[in-house]
């Protein structure tokens, strides 16, 4: 086949046809669908302002307090899931899973964080300690922390605070070092800490649960923070012989920290997330709806309709046009964000009903090409109506995005099950003979899953679960943290 090199004029008309492209791309990009994509990406708070301000600044908005129906295009021929209208949302009885309840802390992201009573910081981490501490102990810790400064950490050598509070108090230094251990590991941690380093490892400590990458952010304090100050991932991984992945998300796990645990004292704002779907098991088929308190409804006053349409040509009735064509754009690109929204999370339920019904181990996988396929639009669609939106389900609130799970190479199964099994098989080891990687692949590998040692060994470091010669060493918990 004969390669064609470009002459001059090649170029030419080879640069005009990219232009005319282009030129034919910008056409499709009108305003109305500028607005459609920028309504898709904003999260509930974030729409909940746009309609407040869009109902401030146009007169010939209103909102619609009854909720419209869903779309038709919602609708699935599938038995096992249904789309349902506004007032048939579950009552929270049928929301409970066995051993899942939907209400718990833990499981359900949509909570709330109180702030105490007092607004004075050094009395809200006293009252914290006071069910933990004698009188004595609470006046020593009262002495740590009249020696931190506002971000938390002591001012002044360590040393020397020792010897001051043990003529103060008349007690040894150990027991003057063990309350300010308290302070350091209590709520919020890293109080009293005596550098950033201590400080963070603390945070790490008493971060709940099992937390992906810990044990890696935990060695790349203790050995590698100046190179962490400099962000140089590829030293840090050279340095540990840690793949570069993992180091990249146990950086961001130290970066999530409170490097000012102090501020944590100050009064706090109520903080919660509010489901855009609900999901709930009922007559024996999966439903969906989205959440009406996330979904405002704006239509045009129908009085200000009938004044535009007598309207003349004056300066009045082209503003009066104006905001009729905004107030069109607006409310079409709303019933764009239900629909896709509500089709996307659909057909979400629809792959994950077993994950629902069962748990982590049943996790399918994903992309956001299946589902982007499965409900006829682009994959870049499917991308901003998942980033931010929650769905409430009864096994807890998740972002949309937690749906999407990567599949396994060569297997029918998704890496976040594989997972959960690596999870499930060391969580049932027995405890003086506890499963090495090698060994939890084999086992695997038993049950048709085939995946290296390292693979177990990156997921067992992002369940937060120590190497077997730990946990042989410790002999009693399963877990080196479980929550």
């Amino acid at each position: 086949m004969a390669v064609g090199y470009p002459t001059p004029g090649n170029r030419g008309n080879r640069m005009k046809a990219i232009v005319a492209q282009q030129a034919g791309q910008q056409l499709h990009l009108t305003p109305q669908l500028l607005q459609s994509i920028r309504l898709l990406q904003l999260d509930g708070l974030q729409l909940e302002m746009e309609v407040r301000r869009a109902l401030e600044h146009n007169p010939l908005l209103e909102l619609d307090e009854a909720p419209a129906e869903v779309a038709d295009g919602a609708s699935t021929d599938t038995a096992a899931l249904d789309v349902a209208a506004f007032d048939e949302l579950p009552e929270a009885s049928m929301w409970d899973v066995r051993a899942t309840s939907w209400q718990d802390g833990d499981d359900d992201r949509l909570h709330r964080v109180a702030a105490g009573e007092s607004t004075d910081p050094q009395l809200r981490a006293l009252q914290r300690l006071a069910l933990e501490l004698d009188q004595a102990q609470l006046g020593i810790a009262a002495f740590w922390l009249e020696h931190c400064n506002d971000a938390g950490y002591l001012e002044g050598d360590h040393a020397a605070l020792i010897e001051t509070g043990s003529r103060r108090f008349g007690v040894a230094p150990a027991a003057l070092e063990s309350v300010r251990q308290r302070l350091l590991h209590g709520d919020p941690a890293g109080m009293a800490a005596r550098d950033p380093r201590e400080c963070l490892l603390a945070q790490l400590a008493s971060l709940p649960g099992a937390v992906p990458g810990r044990h890696l952010a935990q060695r790349i304090l203790e050995t590698s923070l100046d190179l962490l100050a400099g962000h140089e991932l590829e030293a840090i991984a050279a340095r540990l012989r840690a793949e570069r992945d993992d180091v990249g998300e146990a950086v961001r796990l130290i970066l999530s920290l409170q490097p000012r645990p102090g501020e944590e004292l100050l009064p706090e704002q109520d903080v919660h997330v509010v489901p855009d779907v609900v999901v709930w098991f009922a007559d024996g088929q999966w439903r969906v709806a989205l959440n009406p308190a996330c979904t405002p409804r704006l239509s045009i006053n129908p009085a200000y309709e009938r004044a535009l349409a007598a309207a003349g040509d004056g300066e009045g009735a082209q503003r009066l046009r104006e905001l009729a064509q905004q107030a069109r754009w607006l409310t079409h690109g709303l019933s764009m964000r239900y629909d896709t929204l509500l089709r996307t999370a659909h057909a979400i339920v629809e792959r994950q009903a077993a994950y629902l019904a069962q748990g982590d181990e049943a996790m399918a996988p994903l992309t956001l090409k299946e589902i982007a396929d499965r409900i006829g639009v682009h994959e870049s669609t499917v991308s901003r109506i998942t980033s931010g939106k929650y769905m409430q389900t009864p096994r807890g609130t998740f972002e949309l995005k937690h749906f999407l799970a990567v599949r396994l190479e060569g297997a029918n199964v998704s890496g976040a099950a594989v997972k959960a099994m690596v999870r499930r098989l060391i969580e049932s080891e027995p405890p003086q003979c506890p499963l090495a990687d090698e060994a939890i692949a084999a086992l695997l590998a038993r049950q048709g899953i085939h995946i290296a040692r390292r693979t177990v060994a990156k997921y067992r470091e992002q369940l937060d679960i120590a190497p077997v010669r730990a946990r042989r060493r410790n002999a009693g918990p399963l877990l080196a943290r479980t929550g």
